[in-house]
């Protein structure tokens, strides 16, 4: 059943992207040059982190930035727009608000890209858009379609078979490539790129994320998440030599609810933990009262570092044509 699900779904994004690439549906253009971060998958290759790591690194050139974004699994509809300046409310959800911080550029939150694009470019004055999750989201023209990649998403399926949204086949769209592999595997970095070359002649970098604690974990911490793909964050917490006395994973971007903080406590106590560790994005997803029952909790945060970063940004810079800072 998965898999004739999965031919089905395969015949629907044939069916759409022929309609974009023959120009039978339309698509809108912004005044200001989009820049694309999207990736095949349901999640897990860390496009928040990219998303961030570019909007810092456009800013130290000089250029007004913003980020659009649909804000996936937040609780409403309503658009949002985020003022690095303001507080942020939860309303527009956990991936957004980390950017805001982070990046310390506008984030704007809103199913229609294009119009959210427009009042970033009304009330920002920004010289260039960072188009969150945007791989799928054709309705809006880019400058430059940045791919994130997981070795993973080449031996994968389509839903609801696999985690795929578009088959590898769509790197042939990309301006380049992001491939998430640690420094050391040279010799997977050899055999991914025989295979890309399949099917993109697009630049391709490397990057691999580099997890971080603000402040030091427990000995023994329940860890918990919500996240596409948990086992990141048990692979994180070994980078980061913390042993969890047991884990507990929920659905990707789940609100933590006053009866999680229950469950959460007992199976702390089950497992004898002294604490509990967290990614960040979850942590922006817990109640203010998880301050006293999930204490101590330490906070995971994690970082993406992108081998030949400045090459990176140059090539965006070229091909977005973008104006001199400032201009």
């Amino acid at each position: 059943m998965a898999t004739l699900a999965s031919q089905l779904f395969g015949r629907l994004v044939r069916y759409r992207n022929r309609g974009y690439d023959r120009g039978r549906f339309g698509v809108a253009r912004l005044p200001a040059p989009v820049v694309s971060v999207g990736n095949l998958s349901v999640g897990g290759t860390a496009k928040t982190p990219a998303v961030i790591a570019l909007a810092q690194g456009l800013r130290a050139r000089g250029y007004r930035v913003d980020v659009l974004t649909r804000g996936y699994g937040r609780p409403t509809r309503r658009p949002v727009i985020l003022d690095p300046a303001q507080p942020a409310p939860p309303e527009a959800g956990d991936e957004p608000r980390l950017i805001a911080r982070h990046a310390q550029v506008p984030v704007l939150v809103d199913a229609d890209r294009f119009r959210a694009g427009l009042e970033g470019e009304r009330i920002f004055h920004s010289t260039v858009h960072l188009l969150d999750d945007g791989l799928q989201h054709r309705q809006l023209a880019r400058s430059f379609e940045l791919v994130m990649l997981d070795p993973a998403d080449l031996d994968d399926f389509l839903l609801p078979r696999g985690r795929l949204r578009e088959t590898p086949a769509a790197l042939a769209r990309a301006a380049a490539v992001v491939v998430l592999a640690s420094p050391a595997a040279l010799g997977l970095h050899a055999a991914v790129l025989a295979r890309l070359r399949r099917f993109t002649a697009a630049p391709v970098y490397y990057a691999h994320k580099a997890p971080r604690l603000a402040a030091p974990a427990p000995q023994r911490p329940l860890a918990f998440c919500g996240l596409a793909r948990p086992a990141s964050f048990w692979t994180a917490l070994d980078a980061l030599n913390v042993k969890p006395a047991a884990c507990r994973s929920f659905r990707d971007h789940h609100r933590y609810s006053r009866h999680d903080l229950r469950r959460l406590r007992q199976w702390a106590e089950q497992s004898q933990a002294d604490g509990f560790v967290t990614t960040e994005k979850d942590a922006c997803n817990l109640p203010p009262e998880a301050a006293q029952l999930l204490a101590p909790c330490a906070v995971v945060a994690v970082d993406l570092v992108i081998a030949a970063f400045d090459d990176l940004l140059q090539r965006i810079e070229n091909a977005c044509n973008l104006p001199e800072p400032g201009a």
